[in-house]
């Protein structure tokens, strides 16, 4: 498709193409950003780029998904508030440039097929996409970590939404029929193998996240100040990271009960992780689905980012023979759940789900069934 589109908008063969998978977080929401651990899975849906280079400094970018172009000068990037959807690649571009990597002119197409806005990580599939497609169209000696920060620091500083490295490192290096374990302080890895007859399936709510971005910021603010106020009573924290359960209760007395119960649910968050991951490698798939349900309802009720509809999904899920787990995923406040389903189930699970949410919010849900995917330096 990719392909043809190029061919179609600019009359000529592409000379790179290449692609980035957008992600699903089966347990560890919202503990990237406090240094945790994190265990999502690269899913088969992703943003494709083709590309070519031409003359001087001015790249032509062309989004299949908004149907719109824009222009901008190598030399001088900015935000562009009118096209917001190109920041992203615009992000990417200027951070290259400014860490030695020369550019050139080029003609670009992208789109896909990752759902905007569910918490399926679109924006990141975009900005590893296009350190990909630049590293692949010019040759560039960028190893992966480091394009990997790149791409978070597009996100971050161009963009502006403060958010952890977790979608970024699983679009980059996903592997097909794996989940990945990532500590996000230190960036070590492991992939670990997604048992044979179990799906992942993701029930889209149709909710956009209207305050997923404002309140994102808000919640990696008081995760910042309970850190303060925890190290102002005598512990040795450089982010929640760093505090297990007994220092959260011994210390209580130090947060007032919103900053507690932040704190509760990304200190839990980490230990169900990493359980998760023990479960997983020794094929307890009911224990993995109970961490599952734990987890959304410390997000439902401690870090409060849930809402009506995804409640809803979850609860849909839980009751239907063959779930094994199911949680919201992704920043919260609309967007997707995730479920562990058998797989023999899934098909059933999904019609269920959907034709019994129809019922009580008078809209279908999206659903989707996904296997574990290649990121897009896999084995590179």
């Amino acid at each position: 498709m990719i392909y043809q589109a190029f061919c179609d908008i600019f009359g000529a063969e592409p000379e790179a193409i290449n692609r980035a998978p957008g992600r699903v977080n089966l347990i560890g929401e919202h503990t990237d950003y406090n240094d945790g651990f994190v265990l999502p899975a690269a899913i088969d849906r992703a943003i494709e780029f083709a590309s070519r280079r031409r003359g001087g400094r001015t790249v032509t970018l062309h989004s299949l998904d908004f149907g719109d172009r824009v222009e901008f000068s190598l030399d001088a990037i900015q935000p562009d508030s009118a096209h917001s959807w190109s920041n992203y690649f615009r992000g990417v571009s200027k951070y290259l440039e400014e860490d030695g990597y020369r550019l050139s002119g080029a003609e670009v197409v992208f789109g896909g097929n990752v759902p905007r806005e569910s918490g399926l990580s679109s924006s990141a599939s975009v900005e590893v996409g296009a350190v990909a497609m630049w590293r692949k169209l010019l040759g560039l000696d960028l190893p992966p970590r480091d394009g990997i920060l790149l791409a978070r620091r597009a996100e971050n500083q161009f963009v502006g939404v403060p958010s952890g490295i977790m979608d970024q490192f699983v679009s980059a290096l996903g592997q097909r029929g794996h989940a990945l374990f990532l500590d996000c302080r230190d960036l070590s890895y492991q992939h670990v193998p997604l048992r044979e007859g179990v799906r992942i399936v993701v029930f889209n709510s149709g909710v956009k996240r209207a305050l997923a971005q404002s309140e994102y910021e808000v919640r990696v603010q008081q995760c910042r100040q309970a850190v303060a106020q925890l190290g102002g009573v005598g512990l040795a924290v450089r982010s929640l990271r760093d505090v297990d359960r007994v220092d959260l209760d011994v210390h209580a007395g130090s947060l007032d009960e919103l900053l507690l119960k932040r704190a509760r649910h990304v200190v839990s968050e980490n230990q169900r992780v990493l359980e998760a991951v023990r479960a997983l490698e020794q094929g307890e798939l009911e224990r993995f689905g109970e961490l599952m349900n734990e987890s959304h309802e410390s997000l439902r009720d401690d870090y409060e980012v849930s809402s009506r509809e995804l409640d809803t999904l979850v609860e849909l899920a839980r009751s239907q023979p063959g779930v094994l787990g199911a949680r919201m995923t992704g920043a919260g406040f609309g967007g997707c759940t995730v479920n562990l389903v058998r797989a023999d189930a899934s098909e059933t699970v999904c019609e269920k789900v959907q034709g019994e949410y129809a019922e009580k919010h008078h809209h279908r849900p999206e659903a989707y069934i996904f296997q574990a995917s290649d990121g897009a330096w896999a084995g590179k």
